[in-house]
C-alpha cells in the first residue's frame, strides 16, 4: 500500500487486539508446521492459508519478517507409522514433507524464510533438557522419562486462561503423550524414554538414556535456535493452544528467563458439514482428496480464507462451488478490463481510491478478510455498471487492473496472465459466428456443444462472442 498502515490483530493471551509495532529489525514469525506421518487435510490447510495470508497482509503493509516453520518428523505419530509399516523413519517422513510442500504450491502458499526439521535439533533439545534439570525444573520420572514440574512455574495457564490452582500437578499426574485433550494440566514429558515394543529401533542417545524428544521442547528448541529466545509472533491453530503453546511458554522462559513470545494469534476449527472432521464420518479430505474432485488450489484458497480466521469456517462441496462461482466473476472482471475502450472519465479514480482505503481498513483491522473482499465485489459492480454506460477507458482499465494485482499480493487467487486457447477452439467459435449469421443454427449448435465437450464455453457480450474455460 501507499503508506503504512497500523495493524491490529486478536492476542489469544491477552484476549484483545492489540497493535503490530513497526521495528527496523523484521518481525520474528513461528509458526507450527506439518507433522509428516500422512497428508495434511484441509482442516490444517485453513491455519496455512491464514498464516499465508498474515504474513502477505504484513509484507504489503510495509512490515519486513522472518518467517520460520517446523517440520515435525520424530513424534508419536511418525513413530508409529513407521514401526507399522517397517520402514525407515527418514523414509515416512520424506515423503510427506515432498508432498507438503507440494500441497503449498497448489495453494500458492509463500514459502517460509527457513523449515527446521525436529531431528536436525536433538543435541539443542538435550542442552535445554539439562538444563532445565540443574536449574530444578525438570525430574526424572520412575519410567525414566523427564518431565517438566508445572508447579515450579507460576504463569502455567496464562495463554489458555486456566487457573494453575485449579489444575492437577505433580509426579502423580504426568503426561507422557505429545497431544492430550484433558483441561487439566499434568507434568508434561520433555524427554521420552525409550520402549522397544513401541518404538523399535527409533532413538537417540542421551545423558538422560535413550529415547527422544517430547513434542513441546522440539518447537522450543527450533524456535530459539532459529530466531532467539524472544519472538514476536507465533501461530498455530486453536487446537495447540492447550497443551501444546502453553508448554512451550513454560519450558522456553523457564530456561531463557525471557519472554518467549509478544503475540500469540490462532485460526479457529474447520468443520465439514457442520460436524467435527473424521475418516470414520467419511467427510476428511486432504487437498488432493478435492483436486481430484476437479477443484483447483486457488479454488480451495478462496474458500479457506473468505471466513474471518476467528470464526469456525464450515466446509461443504457446496461452499466450494460458491467460491469457484466467485473466482469465476473476478476473471470476468479481469477480462472486462482487459477489453475496456470506453470515454475516459474520473470515475474509475474515486471507485479505486475507496476501494482501496476499504480493503486497507479490513485488513488492518484483525484481518478481516470477508469485509476485505466485500470491498472488492462492490468496486466490481460499481465499474461494472459504468463499463456498461462506455464510462471505463482503457487507461481506466489498467489502472483498475493495475490496484487488483496489488491486492492479489495478498489474496493470491487471481490470474492476469492472458489464458491461451487452443486454435481448434477459436476456430470453431468463428465458423459458429458465421453459422448464427447465416442462420444455420443447427451448424451453430452443434459447434457450440463441440466447444463445450472441451470444456469452454461461449459468452455472447456486446463486444462479440469468446469463449473461456468452465
Amino acid at each position: 500500500m501507499d503508506e503504512q498502515a497500523l495493524l491490529h490483530i486478536y492476542d489469544t493471551e491477552k484476549k484483545k487486539k492489540l497493535p503490530i509495532t513497526v521495528s527496523k529489525d523484521p518481525l520474528k514469525i513461528y509458526t507450527c508446521g506439518p507433522t509428516v506421518y500422512d497428508y495434511a487435510h484441509i482442516g490444517n490447510f485453513r491455519t496455512y492459508v491464514f498464516e499465508d495470508v498474515f504474513i502477505k497482509t504484513l509484507n504489503h503493509l510495509g512490515f519486513q519478517t522472518k518467517h520460520v516453520m517446523n517440520i515435525t518428523d520424530i513424534d508419536d505419530k511418525t513413530i508409529k507409522k513407521a514401526v507399522s509399516l517397517q520402514k525407515p523413519l527418514s523414509s515416512i517422513t520424506k515423503d510427506y514433507t515432498d508432498a507438503f510442500f507440494a500441497d503449498l504450491g497448489a495453494l500458492h502458499i509463500q514459502k517460509a524464510d527457513s523449515y527446521p526439521r525436529a531431528t536436525n535439533f536433538i543435541p539443542q533439545m538435550i542442552s535445554i533438557i539439562e538444563d532445565l534439570i540443574q536449574k530444578g525444573i525438570a525430574y526424572k520420572g520412575k519410567d525414566n522419562s523427564i518431565y517438566f514440574s508445572i508447579s515450579y512455574f507460576p504463569s502455567y495457564g496464562r495463554l489458555s486462561h486456566l487457573c494453575l490452582e485449579d489444575l492437577q500437578t505433580g509426579a502423580s499426574n504426568r503426561q507422557t503423550m505429545d497431544e492430550y485433550d484433558k483441561d487439566a494440566a499434568q507434568d508434561f514429558v520433555l524427554w521420552k524414554a525409550y520402549d522397544d515394543k513401541r518404538d523399535g529401533d527409533i532413538f537417540w542417545e542421551s545423558p538422560f538414556g535413550k529415547g527422544r524428544p517430547g513434542w513441546h521442547m522440539e518447537c522450543s528448541a527450533m524456535a530459539i535456535h532459529e530466531l532467539g529466545p524472544s519472538i514476536d509472533i507465533h501461530m498455530g491453530g486453536v487446537d495447540n493452544i492447550f497443551p501444546h503453546h502453553e508448554n512451550e511458554i513454560a519450558q522456553s522462559e523457564a530456561h531463557t528467563c525471557k519472554h518467549f513470545v509478544k503475540h500469540w494469534v490462532h485460526a479457529e476449527h474447520l468443520l465439514v458439514d457442520n460436524k467435527k472432521m473424521s475418516k470414520s464420518l467419511g467427510n476428511f479430505y486432504t487437498l488432493r482428496d478435492l483436486i481430484n474432485k476437479g477443484y483447483t488450489g486457488l479454488e480451495i484458497r478462496y474458500l479457506l480464507m473468505q471466513t474471518h480466521y476467528r470464526t469456525q469456517l464450515n466446509f461443504t462441496l457446496d461452499g466450494l462451488n460458491g467460491a469457484k462461482k466467485s473466482l469465476q466473476r473476478f476473471q470476468d472482471f479481469i477480462l472486462r478490463m482487459k477489453e475496456a475502450k470506453g470515454e475516459s472519465s474520473n470515475f474509475a479514480v474515486s471507485i479505486i481510491n475507496k476501494t482501496k482505503a476499504e480493503f486497507k481498513k479490513a485488513l488492518c483491522d484483525d484481518l478481516n478478510m470477508s469485509v476485505a473482499l466485500a470491498s472488492l465485489f462492490d468496486m466490481m459492480r460499481d465499474v461494472n455498471n459504468l463499463f456498461d454506460a462506455g464510462k471505463i477507458s482503457s487507461k481506466d482499465g489498467m489502472d483498475i487492473l493495475s490496484f487488483l494485482e496489488e491486492c492479489n499480493q495478498v489474496l493470491s487467487v487471481l490470474s492476469f496472465d492472458e489464458m491461451s486457447i487452443p486454435q481448434d477452439i477459436l476456430n470453431a467459435l468463428e465458423k459458429r459466428n458465421i453459422a448464427k449469421k447465416e442462420k444455420n443454427y443447427a451448424l451453430s449448435d452443434e459447434l457450440r456443444d463441440f466447444i463445450l465437450s472441451k470444456g469452454y464455453i461461449i459468452e455472447d457480450t456486446k463486444e462479440g462472442s469468446r469463449v473461456k474455460k468452465v
